[in-house]
């Protein structure tokens, strides 16, 4: 079982996120070869399901969430974009057994939202044929979008912040029904789960200053969902993340010239003899 987010509700933090983080999953799908069906699994909005139906246009790919609003938004997305895109609902992981199997199969930032990874990941493994190959996104580095001191409030608001994110992801793990703990060595799991050649591979997602416009919503986005859900954000902490997020102040997020996009995306992937 997974947690209980209003996925819909988070549809523009979603795609705008997707978008900026384009440089990892484009570089990660110059290592697949011409798959014949692809299951994105916990596909969300779609971004990265269209954009694998543009490299791939003689796959059948097939968006797979658990919200049919954001199923949705993938399929107006894909017609806009005018590229073949199936969607279909089903949970996750109860669901995945009515999917077929597919000789790629993709799932981005899904596992740790489920109480018990390992059985999660081999639910997965069985979608995959022979041959075929499994790649799960999860880990890398926090995002970097300011330097150190950005002027005002105390220094090191970055580091303060992925403090209590940090604390708050082991809280939603602990808090997930069904909740196993487990060394998350992606590649060990992955051979836990029947297949093999398991590994890992980082890549970079670099939006320099100045930024664009896309890059620039989605840093506001980050900013806005810290101050909201971070209860135990000190008082200082969170009159500098007002002033960054206030549209008129010549130094919040949406005019500074030195503002950037900075981190890097972990795929662990496995093949199936």
């Amino acid at each position: 079982m997974t947690d209980h987010h209003d996925w819909a509700a988070m549809a523009e933090y979603l795609v705008v996120g997707a978008e900026t983080y384009e440089p990892y999953y484009a570089q990660a799908f110059n290592d697949i070869s011409a798959p014949r069906r692809i299951l994105d699994i916990g596909s969300g909005p779609g971004v990265i399901a269209c954009h694998l139906a543009g490299r791939f246009p003689d796959a059948e790919v097939v968006a797979v969430d658990g919200s049919p609003e954001l199923l949705e938004v993938a399929a107006d997305r894909a017609r806009r974009l005018g590229v073949r895109l199936k969607t279909q609902a089903a949970e996750f992981p109860d669901g995945l057994a009515e999917l077929g199997t597919a000789d790629f199969v993709w799932s981005a930032q899904v596992m740790h939202h489920v109480g018990d990874q390992q059985d999660a990941l081999n639910r997965l493994a069985a979608l995959v044929e022979p041959g075929g190959t499994l790649s799960i996104v999860e880990g890398g580095l926090p995002v970097r979008w300011l330097p150190r001191d950005v002027g005002f409030g105390r220094p090191g608001l970055q580091s303060r912040l992925d403090a209590l994110t940090d604390n708050g992801f082991s809280r939603m793990r602990a808090d997930l029904p069904g909740s196993v703990a487990a060394v998350e060595d992606w590649p060990a799991m992955l051979r836990a789960a029947g297949l093999v050649e398991a590994h890992s591979r980082t890549y970079l997602v670099d939006h320099p200053a100045p930024l664009a416009a896309g890059p620039r919503r989605c840093v506001r986005l980050i900013l806005e969902r810290s101050r909201d859900m971070l209860a135990e954000l000190s008082q200082d902490d969170r009159a500098t993340l007002d002033r960054l997020l206030d549209p008129d102040d010549p130094a919040g997020i949406d005019h500074r010239a030195d503002a950037f996009f900075l981190t890097a995306k972990t795929v662990h992937s496995a093949t199936r003899r």
